[in-house]
């Protein structure tokens, strides 16, 4: 998998700092949907783009894409319209990290900034996959999915003692 990696904001870690992190952490996620999940994947490899942002940014993101206008954690783009276990094309999409929300997510909910960060990671990347949270059925398939590549990468569930969002 090629990711390619653009930090626009303050405050984030170096460049390459985040690339080795991204590299874990989608290489684990993208390992996990092949060999257990049976998620095909293009022979030439695929390319993910993400994009470490400010709360601003991914505000004025949110208005403009979905009607929301205020921040988020994360906001995933597909570059083409992907439904689950079926073939993606080469390009799988966006992802756009907000730090300011997951710094104070991560205060809110106990957790370390890179622990919250891999989790919105993982989170992102099974969007461009065309797994959602918009229905019950669906959440539960989906955090459980996340929970079990967490689970891989050393992190506890965060959902634990949650209803699916």
């Amino acid at each position: 998998m090629d990711i390619q990696i653009a930090v626009e904001a303050d405050g984030w870690e170096d460049e390459t700092a985040l690339e080795a992190l991204a590299t874990r952490v989608l290489g684990a996620a993208e390992t996990h949907l092949a060999t257990r999940e049976g998620q095909p994947f293009p022979q030439q490899g695929t390319e993910v783009s993400l994009v470490f942002a400010d709360d601003e940014m991914i505000r004025e993101i949110n208005a403009e894409w979905r009607d929301k206008d205020k921040p988020t954690n994360v906001l995933s783009f597909p570059a083409f319209p992907v439904t689950p276990g079926k073939m993606p094309g080469p390009m799988l999409g966006d992802i756009i990290i907000a730090r300011e929300t997951v710094e104070r997510e991560a205060v809110e909910l106990d957790k370390t900034f890179e622990d919250h960060l891999t989790h919105l990671m993982v989170h992102g990347f099974l969007h461009l996959f065309g797994y959602d949270h918009m229905e019950v059925n669906d959440a539960e398939k989906m955090e459980a999915l996340e929970t079990r590549i967490l689970a891989e990468l050393g992190l506890s569930d965060p959902y634990a003692g949650q209803d699916p969002i």
